[in-house]
C-alpha cells in the first residue's frame, strides 16, 4: 500500500500547485474525482507497477482511466517538477542538500511497448530500451533525470543534466543550480566536455578510459547507484510500458520528489 505519512506530507505539498480547472457552466458532466484520491491512485501505480486498468476504483474513489488523465494534465501544467522543486528547497532549507559536487550516471530499462525516446540497447542484444540519465547532488538526493533512447551516448546528455537541475531556494541570495565539480564514470571521457564544463566552472572529475581502476572515484560514485536502486524500487521504472514519454517522465518526477521527501522527513 501507499506510505500514509509520505501520502499525506506529499499533498500538503502538492495541493497549493495545482491548478483550478475552468467551470463549465452549461454542460457540466460529471462531478471531478477528488484530486486526493487521484493522487494515491497515482502513487500506488507507480509503486507497485499495476495497469492503469487494474487500479481499484473503490479503493481509492479515483478510477484509473481518470488517474492517467490527471497524472498527464498535472505533468502538462508542470506541477510534479514544481513539486521537485519545492522538496528541494526545503532540503537545502534544512542543509540536508550538499551541492558541493554532483554525481552522473544513467541506468538501461526495456521499453517493451516502444514509443518515443526509445532505441536498440548495446547492452540488451539490440532489443528496444530506453534510459534514465540521472544526476545526484554529493549525498545521493536526485536532482534531475533525463529520458533518452536506449542508443544514446552518455557523454551527449552531461550538459543537458547540469541544465536540467531546476533552481534550487531555500536560503537568502540566488537560487542554487550549479555544482563545484562533477564527478563521473569513463563513459563520460571526452576533453570536449571537460572544456565545457570548465566554461561553467565547474570542475569535471571523469575517470579516463585505457587507464588502470582506482582512480578514487568510487567514493563519491557509489551514491548515485545506490539512488538507481531507490527509483527502481518504483516498480513502474523499472521497466518502461508507458508510449508515451511525457507520463514516463510525470513519473519519474513523482518518484524523485518521494526520494527527497522521505529524506526530510527522516532527518526529524
Amino acid at each position: 500500500m501507499v506510505d500514509r505519512v509520505v501520502t499525506d506530507e506529499l499533498w500538503l505539498r502538492l495541493e497549493p500547485l495545482i491548478p483550478v480547472p475552468e467551470r463549465r457552466y452549461r454542460f457540466p458532466g460529471r462531478r471531478r474525482a477528488d484530486n486526493r484520491a487521484a493522487l494515491e491512485g497515482i502513487l500506488f501505480v507507480v509503486s507497485t507497477g499495476m495497469r492503469w486498468s487494474d487500479l481499484p476504483t473503490a479503493m481509492f474513489g479515483a478510477s484509473g482511466a481518470t488517474c492517467w488523465r490527471r497524472l498527464k494534465e498535472w505533468h502538462q501544467a508542470g506541477v510534479w517538477q514544481q513539486l521537485h522543486q519545492t522538496v528541494l528547497a526545503e532540503l537545502r532549507a534544512a542543509g540536508l542538500l550538499d551541492l558541493a559536487h554532483a554525481v552522473v550516471d544513467s541506468s538501461h530499462l526495456r521499453a517493451l511497448k516502444g514509443g518515443t525516446f526509445t532505441g536498440p540497447s548495446p547492452v540488451d542484444r539490440g532489443r528496444l530500451a530506453s534510459k534514465h540519465h540521472l544526476i545526484t547532488d554529493a549525498s545521493g538526493l536526485p536532482l534531475a533525470v533525463i529520458l533518452t533512447g536506449g542508443n544514446r551516448n552518455d557523454v551527449t546528455q552531461l550538459l543537458p543534466l547540469i541544465d536540467a537541475i531546476p533552481p534550487i531556494h531555500g536560503l537568502r541570495g540566488r537560487p542554487k543550480r550549479r555544482p563545484r565539480r562533477v564527478f563521473a564514470d569513463r563513459g563520460y571521457d571526452h576533453d570536449k566536455y571537460r572544456r565545457l564544463l570548465r566554461q561553467q566552472r565547474i570542475t569535471p572529475k571523469i575517470a579516463r578510459r585505457g587507464e588502470a581502476h582506482g582512480s578514487g572515484l568510487g567514493k563519491h560514485r557509489w551514491l548515485v547507484e545506490r539512488t538507481f536502486s531507490w527509483l527502481h524500487n518504483f516498480r513502474r521504472l523499472r521497466t518502461r510500458y508507458e508510449r508515451r514519454a511525457d507520463i514516463h517522465q510525470a513519473m519519474i518526477s513523482i518518484a524523485c520528489s518521494v526520494i527527497c521527501l522521505r529524506r526530510l522527513l527522516s532527518s526529524f
